[in-house]
């Protein structure tokens, strides 16, 4: 009901406010900070907004995936930096977050125009499409509604777009070519994907997205036509700052060489053409659909409550120990989703260790046992956290380790990232853990290491998708 009366207001509006909106874009200027590639590098990450669909960018079973986010970790990895995602389907918000500085790149399927060239400056593409109308097919044995096959029919049509998308400008500009008028309705707070939604459930009329998307659409529901082309192919592409010349530079020597590697063509064939694909968002276990990560979602949920903490970095964690597989056991005797040690099991009071409840209890209280030890001398609870999931992994001795070689080399002992982790990661060779002041001896450091930056990785895929109730 909120929904039909937020179109029915937005459509009413829409005619009389195009003129000032218009106006007040015209008038607004933004001012752009001067970050390029240089400051990039030295920072060690690249900050980047993409959007939340099916498509580009969701949780499947626990794992973040999306034709964006494979694109973004292969530049990454090619980069040597590592990869910050946040997320927003609010075209003109992202393109004030680029300017801003908040973000270095916006990754989305963003339309490549003239306009918004004055605004950002856009990288090599990485697809070509063209838009498409998106509307329902008529019932059978009805002849009143037929589908709109020429694009003069559109005059004196309602058609509801994504707010500030290039469907706005491209629906204006073919007003003009056919003389005639159509309303547009741009709608806040929705992305292509709720719209194509709503025009199958027959809430709104007419919506208009890219053909590749449309056609991933056809897979979901069997009542909408996408045939009526509504423009030329339009090459799609990313956007950085109008400044940032040498990262656009990287990024169109990557992009051009990347395109024409068979990883390229598979990450493309696996969001845009498989249709086997279309199963993952059907599932419950989608991020988008369902919401949920696993299986035990409730029981960690009900676990976590009890301590006050986020389940979804639990569910980080026991996706990274146990794949969410309660009866796995690991090559060290470990066992259960959160991989405990039958010792620790015994420790914390652990009946069934096979019992997703009893080991999820039992992890809980291993993890706040590890809070407290490192409570008295890191204050901070996030840096204390990388603390805590290093000792998970390896034991706080070989952490304690760490810290004592960092104190010793007048690096930060209560810092994890690049003081702390790295006589951790070093922990491995002779020069290390041969030092006196280590106490627990020889560790194999590239795992703790790791498995700190892979669970927090994980965690802020989880908290941009993923509701924290």
């Amino acid at each position: 009901m909120r929904l039909r009366v937020l179109i029915g207001i937005l459509a009413a509006l829409t005619l009389g406010c195009q003129v000032n909106s218009e106006k007040a874009k015209s008038e607004k200027s933004k001012e752009q900070v001067s970050i390029d590639l240089n400051d990039i590098v030295e920072r060690g990450k690249i900050r980047v907004v993409t959007d939340y669909n099916s498509t580009n960018y969701f949780v499947y079973k626990g794992r973040p995936l999306g034709y964006q986010l494979e694109l973004l970790q292969a530049l990454s990895n090619t980069l040597g930096l590592k990869l910050e995602i946040v997320v927003s389907n609010d075209v003109e918000a992202n393109f004030n977050k680029l300017l801003s500085g908040e973000v270095d790149l916006i990754a989305m399927n963003l339309t490549i125009t003239r306009d918004r060239s004055h605004e950002v400056t856009f990288t090599e593409p990485h697809c070509i499409t063209h838009q498409v109308l998106v509307q329902q097919k008529p019932e059978e044995k009805t002849t009143a509604q037929q589908l709109i096959r020429n694009q003069l029919d559109l005059g004196g049509k309602t058609i509801y777009v994504q707010e500030n998308s290039a469907y706005v400008t491209r629906l204006k500009s073919l007003g003009n070519e056919i003389g005639d008028s159509i309303n547009i309705v741009e709608i806040p707070d929705y992305e292509v994907e709720q719209l194509i939604a709503l025009v199958a459930s027959g809430e709104i009329p007419y919506t208009v997205c890219d053909d590749n998307l449309a056609r991933i659409n056809l897979n979901f529901y069997n009542n909408i036509d996408v045939e009526t082309a509504v423009s030329f192919p339009q090459k799609i592409g990313w956007a950085v700052r109008p400044n940032a010349s040498d990262l656009k530079d990287v990024i169109d020597n990557w992009l051009i060489n990347f395109k024409k590697t068979n990883q390229y063509k598979r990450i493309y064939r696996k969001y845009f053409i498989n249709k086997r694909s279309t199963h993952l968002v059907n599932s419950s276990f989608h991020s988008i659909k369902g919401g949920r990560v696993s299986n035990y979602d409730a029981i960690i949920k009900e676990e976590c409550e009890k301590h006050n903490l986020d389940w979804r970095l639990v569910a980080a964690l026991i996706y990274q120990e146990s794949r969410f597989l309660p009866e796995v056991e690991s090559w060290a005797g470990a066992i259960g989703l959160m991989q405990l040690m039958p010792q620790t099991a015994e420790t914390f009071g652990v009946k069934e260790i096979t019992s997703p409840q009893d080991n999820i209890q039992g992890g809980l209280k291993f993890l706040i046992w590890l809070d407290k030890r490192f409570k008295e001398v890191i204050e901070d609870p996030d840096e204390r956290l990388k603390f805590v999931l290093a000792s998970y992994n390896v034991g706080p001795g070989h952490v304690e380790d760490a810290m004592r070689l960092a104190e010793k080399n007048n690096k930060n002992p209560h810092k994890w990232d690049d003081n702390v982790d790295y006589y951790l990661l070093n922990k491995s060779k002779p020069s290390f853990y041969n030092d006196p002041v280590v106490k627990y001896g020889y560790c194999r450091g590239e795992e703790p290491f790791h498995y700190v930056n892979d669970i927090l990785e994980r965690y802020t895929h989880y908290k941009n998708v993923i509701d924290d109730q």
